[in-house]
């Protein structure tokens, strides 16, 4: 690979080791992690010669992860504490704060391997985000052009994650119409929260433990997606699921947390084998010299591939509760409901929350919550027994999953003049000085 080193900083030497990739503006460890390793693993690390101490990040750490170091620096103490967010990487304006995983060395050898079947499953997020890295406008969709370069990357199918959402869909919102007529009893209480974001599914099992009973046994779309292409996927392909190499190309760093979690191998293998980013897709399209503003718009691959548009609305903030909520009132009422917006009753303080009337069942209440400070509010009240919902969404990331980790950083984050940069370098030495 072109340009691996350690973190570059000039005039000052890395504390960290071994090897690393800058792609997009932001370093890279190229470390596959194990899962027996899981929980020692550093998802996000920080470069303390280019950490300045401003504390930016430990402002933005929704779990209070990132501390002060003696030398002035920030740094998540306990993995076990950070949830892989990246929201601190995000907001770092020296690009101190890098990724501690990196698939891609092992992918691109994947990719050349003829007797592997590579298979790539993304989100709905990255083809909103992946354009920025080419100079297109924010927003704008690429998602026929990403199907084109991944093909030409080598991928032998792809698979989209919009599929799996809409098989979500169906298995959430069927829990939940079991949770309604059981009434919230036994083993499966109401509200039920949602189970896509693994950052906030980290959060919950690491602070509210209680609580998780709340949570839909659903797994994500790509925890799903990944069991698939190596079961029905390897049927109708006709390829052995040894042969199959699933990757995850996803707009966050929680999800590469979550493809090593030791309940994704219901195939028998790993359902997961790498996880990616949107970075780290820009990256290699870059590196193998795809002009991508060019390509052509490509179909995903047919099996596993095609979808019906309501999977696109779980990379924003309510997206998953609408989609669960209009299956849900199909289901108990046999109705079709015309316009689930206009049911939206009150915003307040990072909640949303809905009532829909269901013909014949009565009121269904749900409520939509994004960043991690917000979760908290809501799962004191649910532990109390103040939450008067019966579904609850609930996103790591502010606005949800185009807003994660590992999308393109946002240039003007790097914006802050020079005097601030040497201000701030200058505070560093002096606390770091020492009286002889």
């Amino acid at each position: 690979m072109s340009d691996s080193s350690t973190y570059e900083n000039p005039g000052a030497v890395s504390a960290l080791s071994g090897t690393f990739q800058r792609m997009e503006g932001v370093n890279y460890r190229l470390f596959s992690p194990e899962v027996s390793n899981l929980e020692s693993v550093f998802f996000v690390e920080t470069d303390p010669a280019r950490c300045q101490g401003c504390g930016k990040c430990q402002v933005q750490c929704p779990t209070g992860a990132r501390h002060k170091q003696p030398d002035g620096t920030r740094d998540v103490v306990d993995p076990a504490a950070c949830v892989n967010c990246g929201q601190c990487l995000t907001i770092c304006p020296y690009r101190a704060i890098g990724e501690g995983t990196s698939y891609v060395p092992e992918v691109l050898e994947k990719l050349k391997d003829p007797n592997t079947v590579v298979v790539a499953m993304t989100a709905p997020a990255v083809r909103y985000a992946l354009g920025e890295c080419f100079g297109l406008p924010v927003g704008t969709y690429v998602g026929g052009k990403m199907h084109g370069a991944l093909r030409r990357l080598g991928f032998d199918y792809i698979w989209d994650n919009e599929w799996a959402a809409d098989v979500t869909v169906m298995e959430e919102g069927t829990e939940l119409i079991e949770r309604l007529h059981d009434g919230g009893t036994g083993d499966r209480p109401l509200p039920q929260f949602t189970s896509c974001c693994p950052g906030w599914i980290k959060f919950c099992e690491t602070f509210y433990p209680d609580l998780i009973p709340h949570l839909s046994t659903c797994k994500s779309p790509v925890g799903m997606l990944g069991a698939l292409a190596k079961t029905y996927g390897s049927e109708e392909t006709g390829v052995v699921p040894e042969n199959v190499y699933t990757v995850s190309i996803m707009p966050c760093i929680a999800k590469k947390y979550e493809g090593l979690r030791p309940e994704l191998n219901a195939s028998g293998q790993r359902d997961i084998d790498a996880t990616i980013n949107t970075r780290e897709l820009a990256y290699l399209i870059k590196e193998a010299g795809i002009y991508f503003t060019a390509l052509p718009d490509e179909e995903a691959d047919p099996a596993l591939g095609i979808s019906t548009g309501a999977g696109t609305l779980f990379g924003t903030t309510g997206g998953v509760m609408e989609a669960a909520l209009r299956f849900a009132y199909e289901a108990l009422s046999d109705e079709v409901l015309s316009d689930l917006a206009t049911t939206a009753v009150e915003t307040g303080r990072g909640l949303t929350k809905v009532t829909v009337e269901v013909p014949g069942f009565g009121p269904v209440r749900g409520a939509v919550v994004s960043g991690l400070d917000k979760a908290a509010m809501v799962c004191e009240k649910v532990r109390a027994g103040r939450a008067d919902y019966h579904f609850i969404e609930v996103m790591a990331c502010p606005g949800g999953c185009v807003n994660g980790g590992g999308q393109p950083v946002d240039p003007s984050i790097m914006d802050a003049s020079l005097f601030k940069k040497m201000v701030a370098s200058v505070n560093k030495r002096f606390k770091m000085r020492r009286i002889a």
